[in-house]
C-alpha cells in the first residue's frame, strides 16, 4: 500500500489550500482516511477523518468550521480543504490509512499505512 499526499504549499493568512491523498495499492471498500499534522517542536495531531462507507467524518476542534475531508472512492483518493487558514497551522500534513474498518478514528495507532507528508505554511 502506498499513499501519496500532495498540495501543500505556502499560502498567506485566510487562504485556502487543498490537500490530496491517493492510495493504491489494495482495494477494501472497508477503508478510513486520515489526515494528521505535526508543527515544528510539537508532537503529532490529529485533524480529520473519514469513512469510505457511509462517509462519516470527525475533525478535531482546530478544524471544524474551517477544514473539510471528502473522499473519492473510485479513485481512492481524500481529499483535505483547508479554509481560512492561520499561522498555527503550519505543519506536515500527512494522510493516513486503516483498512478493514469502517470506524473513523483520530488515534493514529489505528492507522496501518501512512504517506510521506506535505508542508503547509501560513504566513502572516
Amino acid at each position: 500500500v502506498q499513499l501519496q499526499a500532495s498540495g501543500g504549499g505556502l499560502v498567506q493568512v485566510g487562504g485556502s489550500l487543498r490537500l490530496s491523498c491517493a492510495a493504491s495499492g489494495r482495494t477494501d471498500t472497508n477503508l478510513v482516511m486520515g489526515w494528521f499534522r505535526q508543527a515544528p517542536g510539537k508532537e503529532r495531531e490529529f485533524v480529520a477523518a473519514i469513512s469510505w462507507r457511509g462517509g462519516h467524518t470527525i475533525y478535531a476542534d482546530s478544524a471544524k468550521g474551517r477544514f473539510t475531508i471528502t473522499g473519492d472512492t473510485a479513485k481512492d483518493t481524500a481529499y483535505l480543504q483547508m479554509a481560512s487558514l492561520k499561522p498555527e497551522d503550519t505543519a506536515v500534513y500527512s494522510c493516513a490509512a486503516r483498512y478493514g474498518s469502517m470506524s473513523v478514528s483520530r488515534f493514529g495507532k489505528y492507522y496501518g499505512y501512512w504517506g510521506q507528508g506535505t508542508l503547509v505554511t501560513v504566513s502572516s
